[in-house]
């Protein structure tokens, strides 16, 4: 049965399992990472010598980086659903993985660890303000996207919107100032009504 190595608190953890669920792949998670680490022992550092998670086991093939992993199971088990056939459509939900990733990622981290994982009085709000700031002007790309269509793959759910979904979750449940992007919060609405969303991402923010 495939495998996948990560701790279901972690954002990247979420984007395969998320995967998993919408697809009805049947998989083993492997608590690992953080409180749990496994993630330095010589087995796993075999499989990634990043030490990070998430990792995937299928058959033969082991896989990290989070967004690659998605890709794969996409097309190995996703065609007509999250794998989209047609080059240039696929190409749009490539876009988003990517800019959720190299883009969002960075001003978002400083507003997570803070408001999330650190406690009120150590918090560096500076920092927090600055995120928010450049996730508020970033979003609103988003938003103006999501106003033409239903999904950032297209019509339908796809794997360009699995990473900036993870991410989503946290953006809206922070107790955080945001500002009004309706497109955006009509997509996430959308995304909590998916089973396999609940499953996957709606865990405890930790």
């Amino acid at each position: 049965m495939l495998k996948l190595w990560g701790r279901n608190n972690s954002t990247n953890v979420k984007k395969p399992l998320w995967c998993l669920e919408e697809l009805k792949v049947p998989y083993t998670r492997i608590d690992a990472g953080g409180a749990f680490g496994i993630v330095g022992e010589p087995e796993f550092v075999a499989k990634n010598p990043n030490k990070l998670v998430p990792c995937l086991e299928d058959g033969e093939l082991v896989l990290w980086e989070s967004n690659a992993i998605v890709r794969y199971l996409a097309a190995r088990y996703g065609e007509g659903s999250l794998w989209n056939t047609d080059p240039a459509q696929r190409a749009e939900a490539d876009k988003w993985m990517d800019w959720a990733t190299s883009t969002l990622a960075a001003p978002f981290r400083p507003v997570f660890w803070n408001m999330v994982r650190t406690a009120p009085e150590q918090r560096d709000m500076a920092a927090v303000q600055t995120g928010l700031a450049e996730c508020s002007k970033l979003l609103t790309i988003v938003d103006q996207t999501l106003a033409t269509q239903p999904y950032l793959s297209g019509d339908s759910l796809g794997m360009g919107d699995i990473p900036l979904g993870c991410f989503a979750y946290a953006w809206f449940e922070m107790p955080i100032e945001r500002p009004d992007l309706p497109h955006l919060r009509d997509w996430y609405d959308r995304l909590r009504q998916r089973p396999a969303y609940q499953a996957a991402v709606l865990t405890p923010l930790t």
